[in-house]
């Protein structure tokens, strides 16, 4: 028997002894987590203990093995007595002795760090309960924005919650919040609590009761001008009232007490220094009046407010200005449908269109229609208002019209049809249109057309060489439910030229703002009368875009030519 192998199993029982204690080490390191230990580490530490183990057990039944494994054995013996103190060492190592081993920049960075974090503590230390208060109120305003985005009466809402709010903080008796309306130039109240004396003159003939009196405050509109409220907007400056009886602009309705005028805080809300509304509050007479700490507290909230209920408005505006756009492009699409694909061909007659929709607006409307051998029906038409409102009517228009026209009523007939079913009661005086009916007859050789509102029918004369508007002015479609519209005839012959168009093709501006006008438009079809229908058209398309330019353009530009062969 070799004596270095008789005794081979003594270091392979001591490695994998010392590997138990290595591997328990590193799984308490990993434990305080005071160094990042892998598994990889943990597994290798656990095969070699384990595979010593496994060896010195052979070794014991079998010593007759290679006398080099001792010398290996005894190796690894030594390497593992490096590695536990390395273990033991990352067991006692401290966390905070890390910061030695990082950069002196970085440290800066974390003591400044640390210094904005104390001063941010110190800060809210030393901020009073009033001054916390009024924080939590302002938060409170923007939560309660936030709310109303997805409320009916989103606005309403969030301006009781604030009147509510101030009056409750300052005491007063009573409160209103006033909104500036800037396209008429007056202050209306839209949220009224409370007790509020009203420092305006009541109407003569309203009875004194209570009631009556809050009634007619809540729903209050007043100018910019010869009242309180008025004139608080115009300066845009906060005002303590102490002393109603002595301040010109407040109206003393008693002798009733619950009219006395007491003491008032009137605090303008402004948005870039703009007055967007007036938060006003009071106190009846015999209470104490306010004083100069409450119109401070009322000038932060208003502030606060303000702030608030701007965010509303523009999310409102916002979302006004995306349904517009939604509407405005699903009229759109549908007057596109609405308008002929394609120019019939008609023996005897050559037809010539330009129709140039602006964005939004969706008020034109033209149609050609063959109805029998001896008529051939021309619509124009401009409906007012835009969007889909213009276009339930364009719509409810273009059926009527297609379903009478195949009749042998004449075209003043058809028109006061027409005018009947869109002037019923379900609908508003605003739903109305211009709209001409023109009607061709090739065996008599003649028109028959009527116009309603102030569409326009021009006849050229290739004869005597001159333009005439054939047409006259009446009452639009859809405005009276009586009214009758007028039959006219004219005569044509070859080489005729019949015209109509909305007055978005005359109005259209240039940059300077100067209109195309009517003179432009009977220019070109003079300078052009002996060429097609179609091309006339195309000719006075290129010079009302020459015209305009790149200046936008507020109507629709739409254009009907009909010559005779």
């Amino acid at each position: 028997m070799n004596f270095s192998n008789s005794f081979a199993y003594i270091p392979l029982f001591a490695i994998a002894g010392i590997s138990l204690v290595v591997f328990i080490l590193l799984l308490l390191v990993r434990g305080k987590k005071t160094a990042r230990i892998s598994f990889i580490s943990l597994l290798g530490i656990a095969v070699l203990g384990i595979g010593s183990a496994v060896l010195a057990v052979i070794q014991l039944t079998d010593p007759d093995n290679d006398q080099f494994m001792f010398i290996y054995f005894t190796a690894v013996f030594g390497s593992l007595f490096l590695f536990l103190p390395y273990s033991i060492i990352l067991l006692t190592f401290e966390p905070k002795k890390i910061e030695k081993l990082v950069s002196p920049k970085y440290n800066q960075q974390i003591e400044k760090v640390n210094t904005i974090a104390e001063a941010k503590e110190k800060l809210n230390g030393e901020l009073g309960e009033n001054d916390k208060t009024m924080l939590d109120i302002s938060q409170q305003f923007m939560v309660k924005a936030s709310e109303c985005f997805n409320a009916d009466n989103n606005m309403n809402a969030l301006l009781d919650y604030v009147n509510t709010t101030i009056r409750e903080n300052i005491q007063a008796d009573g409160g209103a919040i006033l909104m500036v309306d800037d396209f008429e130039d007056v202050v209306s109240v839209k949220s009224f609590d409370g007790d509020f004396p009203p420092p305006y003159k009541l109407p003569p003939d309203m009875p004194h009761k209570p009631v009556r009196v809050a009634t007619n405050f809540k729903f209050a509109t007043f100018p910019f001008k010869d009242n309180l409220f008025g004139d608080i907007v115009t300066k845009g400056k906060s005002e303590l009232i102490t002393k109603p009886e002595r301040d010109d602009r407040i109206y003393q309705n008693g002798p009733e007490e619950f009219l006395e005028c007491g003491s008032y805080i009137v605090v303008p809300m402004k948005n870039n220094d703009a007055v967007i509304g007036l938060a006003a509050f009071a106190r009846k007479r015999g209470n104490i009046v306010f004083t100069e700490d409450e119109l401070k507290t009322a000038e932060v909230l208003s502030g606060f407010a303000a702030a608030a209920i701007k965010i509303v408005i523009a999310v409102k505006e916002v979302i006004e200005r995306n349904d517009v756009s939604k509407e405005a492009n699903i009229a759109s699409k549908i007057q596109e449908m609405l308008k002929p694909a394609k120019l019939p061909v008609i023996n005897g007659l050559q037809i010539g269109s330009y129709f140039n929709p602006v964005e939004g607006v969706c008020g034109d409307y033209y149609d050609v229609m063959v109805s029998r051998k001896d008529r051939i029906s021309f619509v124009m038409s401009d409906i007012a208002g835009k969007g889909l409102n213009s276009m339930v009517v364009m719509t409810m228009l273009r059926a009527m019209i297609r379903l009478v026209v195949n009749t042998t009523q004449s075209a003043g007939k058809i028109l006061s049809w027409v005018n009947r079913g869109i002037s019923g009661e379900s609908f508003s005086t605003d739903h109305f249109g211009s709209c001409a009916l023109i009607n061709y007859n090739p065996v008599e050789q003649q028109i028959e057309f009527s116009t309603g509102g102030t569409t326009p029918v021009l006849y050229w004369s290739s004869r005597n060489q001159s333009f005439t508007q054939i047409s006259v002015t009446s009452e639009p479609i859809g405005v009276e439910k009586s009214t009758e519209y007028k039959d006219f005839v004219q005569k044509v012959e070859s080489g005729d030229i019949i015209v109509t168009y909305t007055d978005g093709l005359v109005e259209s501006l240039n940059d300077k703002g100067q209109q195309y006008g009517r003179e432009s438009l009977e220019r070109i079809i003079k300078s052009n009368n002996n060429s097609s229908g179609k091309d006339i058209a195309n000719l006075i398309k290129a010079d009302v875009k020459n015209f305009t330019g790149d200046a936008d353009q507020y109507d629709d530009q739409s254009l009907l030519v009909i010559k005779i062969q």
